[in-house]
């Protein structure tokens, strides 16, 4: 069984800000999506008008453009907004123009304020972690933001739990304002989080924005278990191996996904839809954030963020993806250096020789 209702709020990691359970993630905004600025102001407008008050954009997000989208498109309706953003990734070329450290993020705040056109941002997030920066650098910058005025509260993104956790012991120890939020990958077949960094994040009192419900269009209903999939177009082209279901790797995926879509259509609904709603059901999540790039798919995002799944629906996909189990890896998850780099797991030859 499902029911529908209205958009709901929800309290944002104990700040006292009330925000949309579902947020306008704004990524497709620019260059890498839909490159009409009035249009994109158009979608944002609706999503407005529908109820969602909670707007999601960064930095790297088409090289600036997409908060340059959003700046316009707030004009006149800043004061009604949560506005967040993020920063970490390169920005340009040089050594020094991305990371966790107080140098960069002091200066590309005031370049996100600029490209936003407001005095303040509501929600300032370290979209990666950087080991080369000591935590308490990062939270010393980020509280001083806070107290000049510039930002109201800060979070983490795609953060493990242990490095979630160290954040908020560092913070304790020296006196400093802390992570509210995090922002980690979450869908009907990327689950992994529900084993450490949801229950770290709810025991901690901090607010979690999941991105990516339709795992990169993984469950848009665009791709059916059983039909070939046009792998020139989307996130096909970009990643073809997830998408082949010839792989072996992919078959238990594909098998969900046909089982997934099967409840979907028992409940009446579309896949998206389910997918939208799915991780808002999550005791741990604040809002989910979803990334249209046209009206129409704002008018599913909508459809979907308006279902609440009941007990019924949530043991059925229980039973197809178990709990804390990831078949989709999300694009743009973080994966730390000491699984990347060979220094980090093996030692020098000398030192092995001379053992």
């Amino acid at each position: 069984m499902i029911t529908g209702g209205m958009l709901r709020y929800r309290t944002l990691g104990g700040t006292g800000i009330q925000v949309s359970v579902h947020c306008l993630g704004t990524m497709m905004f620019g260059a890498v999506g839909n490159a009409d600025h009035d249009d994109a102001a158009r979608v944002i407008g609706t999503a407005l008008d529908a109820g969602i008050n909670f707007v999601d954009t960064a930095d790297m997000y088409s090289a600036g453009e997409s908060e340059e989208i959003v700046g316009k498109a707030l004009a006149g309706r800043r004061d009604d907004v949560v506005l967040a953003t993020k920063v970490h990734f390169p920005m340009g070329e040089g050594p020094n123009r991305g990371g966790n450290s107080r140098r960069w993020i002091v200066h590309e705040v005031e370049q996100s304020l600029r490209r936003l056109r407001t005095d303040w941002i509501d929600l300032y997030q370290i979209h990666r972690p950087d080991y080369t920066t000591d935590i308490e650098e990062t939270l010393s910058a980020l509280t001083d933001l806070v107290r000049a005025g510039k930002i109201r509260a800060f979070g983490s993104s795609t953060f493990p739990a242990e490095d979630i956790t160290e954040a908020y012991h560092v913070a304790q120890r020296l006196g400093l304002q802390r992570f509210r939020t995090e922002q980690p990958p979450y869908s009907l077949v990327a689950r992994g989080i529900e084993r450490s960094v949801l229950p770290t994040c709810r025991r901690l009192g901090m607010g979690v924005l999941t991105w990516s419900p339709l795992a990169s269009g993984f469950l848009s209903g665009k791709v059916r278990a059983g039909q070939p999939v046009d792998m020139t177009t989307g996130r096909a082209a970009l990643n073809p191996q997830r998408f082949d279901a010839s792989l072996p790797e992919n078959q238990r995926k594909f098998e969900a996904l046909a089982q997934l879509t099967a409840v979907a259509e028992d409940l009446g609904c579309t896949l998206a839809e389910l997918a939208i709603a799915f991780p808002a059901a999550h005791p741990a999540v604040t809002s989910v954030i979803t990334g249209p790039r046209t009206m129409a798919q704002l008018e599913a995002t909508l459809k979907g963020a308006a279902l609440v799944l009941d007990d019924e629906t949530l043991d059925r996909i229980d039973a197809i993806v178990p709990p804390g189990t990831d078949l989709y890896r999300a694009d743009g998850a973080w994966t730390p250096p000491s699984l990347t780099e060979l220094t980090a797991r093996r030692r020098p030859p000398a030192d092995r020789a001379a053992e």
